[in-house]
């Protein structure tokens, strides 16, 4: 057990598979090489039988290591991990989304930064992206390791992923944690944490296996899209991250990207926004 206390905080809901929590879990506590001191789950509602037998297997395992907060009515990612921050007991909380797989060295990965980097407040790292299996993984997606690169990257887009962010609870909590921004709380909070002149940072190491194989482009279109890029934009302009020329540029590009079919999302999003996996 590393002498850094540390939470891992997850939200799920009823849409989820129960095979890829179960997995997820394994990740987060059988295979790992650092063991987290708590796990705060939270059920954003009902999730259903299998679900549910999944959860109470791991309850079974990891015993009072985790924590799960029920809620009885589904109201989305941001509200469900604002009601869990509130359940870590650690100043240090790393996420994780139930249907990923984390490599197992992040948490060691992550904790050994954290005491080497005591100016950092908040940092993630590189992900492999997988359909089925991580085996079958064939794009990264990167962002920028040092701070002075991922403000410049959050202008244009998200600079971190969010399934890998480690952060001080302090800080999120006095930042007014996560806001409702449809699709971006997370892109919403980082914005304001980098607003507010907080070291930031990402490992230029892969962690984290991302699971991409259910639909995900779908859900990045649409006009619902474009009216959560006007917030975006908003925001921006508010934290005076981007001048208002450029930001309503990059408003208008990424806008754009909300049109496309599906398949053509996708198939933009592996040429230009990921980076083939050798093999």
């Amino acid at each position: 057990m590393s002498a850094l206390g540390f939470s891992v905080l997850l939200s799920l809901y009823h849409k989820e598979n129960f095979l890829a929590l179960d997995q997820c879990f394994q990740s987060i506590w059988k295979d790992q090489t650092i063991q987290p001191d708590e796990i705060i789950l939270v059920l954003d509602g009902p999730i259903g039988e299998e679900l549910s037998q999944c959860v109470q297997k791991w309850q079974r395992i990891i015993g009072k290591s985790l924590r799960v907060i029920p809620l009885s009515q589904n109201v989305g990612l941001g509200k469900a991990l604002n009601k869990g921050l509130e359940h870590c007991s650690n100043e240090w909380v790393l996420r994780m989304d139930t249907d990923d797989i984390c490599k197992a060295d992040r948490f060691e990965k992550q904790i050994q930064f954290i005491k080497e980097n005591p100016d950092i407040v908040l940092f993630g790292g590189q992900i492999l992206e997988f359909d089925q299996t991580p085996n079958d993984s064939t794009v990264i997606k990167s962002v920028p390791s040092t701070h002075v690169d991922i403000k410049k990257f959050a202008q244009k887009r998200c600079p971190f992923n969010h399934m890998t962010v480690a952060y001080k609870k302090s800080i999120i909590l006095a930042l007014g944690g996560y806001r409702h921004h449809l699709f971006m709380e997370d892109y919403n909070l980082w914005l304001r944490v980098i607003g507010a002149g907080y070291t930031v940072a990402n490992l230029p190491d892969v962690i984290l296996y991302a699971r991409v194989g259910n639909g995900m482009h779908k859900r990045r279109k649409g006009f619902k899209y474009i009216k959560s890029e006007k917030q975006l934009l908003d925001l921006k302009k508010q934290l005076k991250i981007q001048s208002p020329f450029y930001a309503n540029i990059y408003f208008i590009v990424r806008s754009a990207f909300r049109l496309m079919p599906a398949n053509l999302l996708g198939k933009l999003y592996n040429t230009f926004l990921r980076k083939k996996v050798q093999k």
